[in-house]
């Protein structure tokens, strides 16, 4: 910041959002919001008793590479946990904490200790039971470095350890109040698994673990698919959902096509029942098909960021430079390119459907390829080369960008055809995930490339920005852009530990508009799943109320035996 003028960056940031555009409004016919955006209540129960039988078909772009959910936390597979998994809570339409394998609860006035009461009903499907136990066993599971349970480790950081106080009372310790705890139990996340094969084969949780959901899996198949049975004997779904028994649907086989034509031709055909986080090139074909449901579903938490710039490291350590990069990029036609009209365009750093999040903020980085190009003169960025890149004392401005040769992206190389406008070069390395891993957490990087967070809370802008968040070497955490600014450790850190709402409202409102400020990285669409169905073959879809993704133990089949 050495050199800039008093009032620079805010003057920058209100120029801009003074001619902002109107907030993204999302796509789709049923509503794209979640519990706290105005979807129906009937979105989230089930309306009528349904016709037991049959197989649902469901075509899916991406194979899951792991369901051990617990160290994934991938923001489009919680419709997956909901099929295998069972949580200690549940939320309703309204977000707030309502009962399921935990009946009732106490919290202790400090705020640090949880009391759960727990039903004593409930099985895995290896036959062990579920108690106090085995909430134990998998809290501490998550919480083990040797699990390197990034996400979910984050979600649940404050908390130390369990104890059992009898075979159905539960008791957790936290460090601190940490008033996102009750809530991000209920991601399907932190479903538990079988405390026996935790401890007897925790090698088998990649690709069979035991739940104790109405599903269990009966065969998985890397980049092929995977099959779930129903569990007769399951009766213990959330209260909240009025669903009674166990799941109607006699199977469930999920396939993997990653050619989007070839999944809409498909799903059209009859061939498969259902699209789970389907490409958006889906939109196209499906959306004007009266015979079925198309929804884009944003999800809560951080929108899809990319890049996501090293704050500590040259050049990105100057906020200018991370600022005119971030006005560099045409999200507009970045979306329209990759979306279809399916994802709407972001510029801040809460997703729109998470709570207390503060429309003001939309639109203040938006594309303004003029107001990089002042900001890289302001700079001392001002010699070009004969490439047209930008030059300062005779070195060339360029950083490379880390992307896991695991995962194909069409963002980062139509970003590098962006900012190439104003004279920035970016080049590209493609490693190992283990490689690409090792420099995250050792900070031996300039830029990585799309990142996302999804949780049920607006304590995403801790996990993701706070500096006690950083990842090292000893600590698996998501604050991949290394921030670290004393303004936003004290926003996020008092939100953390208030459940008073019109301060949650402040605290995260300048927490937001801090963001804008510091420029971690380059917001660019809504993290959305997309969901389309045959509505005359397919009945009683409900919707998870913290993931907004299909909820399948009360759907069933509209058809006749044969």
């Amino acid at each position: 910041m050495r050199g800039l003028k008093p009032g620079w960056l805010l003057a920058v940031i209100a120029g801009n959002m003074l001619s902002a555009c109107s907030p993204s409004k999302p796509t789709g016919d049923d509503g794209d919001s979640g519990h706290s955006a105005g979807n129906p209540p009937s979105a989230y129960v089930e309306q009528e008793a349904g016709k037991p039988g049959g197989t649902l078909n469901v075509v899916s772009p991406r194979d899951l590479s792991t369901i051990d959910l617990q160290r994934t936390g991938g923001p489009r597979n919680g419709w997956y946990g909901r099929i295998l998994f069972d949580c200690l809570v549940y939320l309703d339409e309204q977000g707030r904490i309502q009962p399921w394998l935990a009946k009732s609860w106490t919290v202790s006035p400090d705020g640090k200790t949880y009391t759960f009461h727990l039903r004593d009903d409930v099985s895995f499907s290896d036959g062990t039971k579920f108690n106090a136990e085995a909430a134990r066993i998998n809290l501490a599971r998550i919480r083990d470095p040797a699990t390197k349970a990034a996400v979910t480790t984050s979600y649940i950081e404050p908390y130390i350890d369990g104890k059992v106080i009898d075979e159905y009372t539960f008791q957790a310790n936290l460090r601190e109040r940490h008033e996102p705890f009750l809530h991000v139990l209920a991601l399907s996340i932190f479903g538990m698994y079988s405390p026996k094969q935790i401890i007897e084969a925790p090698q088998t949780l990649t690709e069979a673990p035991i739940g104790s959901g109405p599903f269990v899996i009966e065969k998985y198949k890397r980049q092929e698919g995977i099959s779930f049975v129903r569990r007769k004997d399951y009766h213990w779904a959330p209260p909240y959902i009025r669903h009674k028994g166990p799941a109607y649907l006699d199977r469930i086989d999920v396939k993997f096509v990653p050619e989007a034509i070839v999944s809409a031709s498909a799903l059209q055909s009859g061939q498969f029942d259902m699209s789970v986080d389907a490409q958006p090139q889906l939109a196209t074909s499906i959306r004007g098909n009266s015979d079925f449901v198309f929804s884009s579903r944003i999800l809560r938490g951080n929108p899809s960021q990319g890049p996501v710039f090293n704050t500590q490291k040259e050049p990105f350590s100057d906020l200018r430079l991370r600022l005119a990069f971030a006005y560099a990029v045409d999200r507009e036609g970045l979306v329209q390119m990759k979306g279809f009209g399916a994802l709407p365009v972001k510029t801040d750093y809460l997703s729109s459907k998470t709570e207390h999040y503060d429309p003001t903020c939309d639109g203040a980085l938006r594309y303004d390829p003029a107001a990089a190009n002042r900001l890289l003169d302001e700079a001392g960025w001002t010699g070009r080369d004969k490439e047209g890149y930008r030059t300062k004392d005779g070195k060339r401005l360029t950083a490379e960008v880390l992307l896991s040769a695991a995962t194909a992206t069409a963002d980062i190389p139509a970003i590098q055809s962006d900012v190439k406008k104003v004279g920035i070069e970016i080049t590209i390395a493609q490693l190992p995930p283990l490689d690409l891993a090792a420099r995250r957490y050792n900070g031996n990087y300039q830029m990585l490339g799309a990142l996302s967070l999804h949780t049920n809370t607006p304590d995403a802008l801790y996990i993701f920005f706070h500096s006690s968040q950083i990842p090292s070497d000893t600590q698996i955490s998501s604050n991949s852009s290394r921030l670290r600014d004393s303004q936003l450790d004290e926003l996020l850190a008092k939100a953390r530990g208030s459940n008073d709402p019109a301060l949650l409202k402040e605290l995260y409102s300048k927490a937001q508009h801090r963001l804008l400020e510091l420029v971690p990285s380059v917001p660019l669409n809504e993290n959305t799943v997309i969901v389309a169905y045959n509505k005359n073959r397919i009945k009683g879809v409900i919707y998870d109320t913290s993931h907004d993704l299909p909820f399948l133990i009360a759907a069933w089949l509209n058809v006749k035996k044969l």
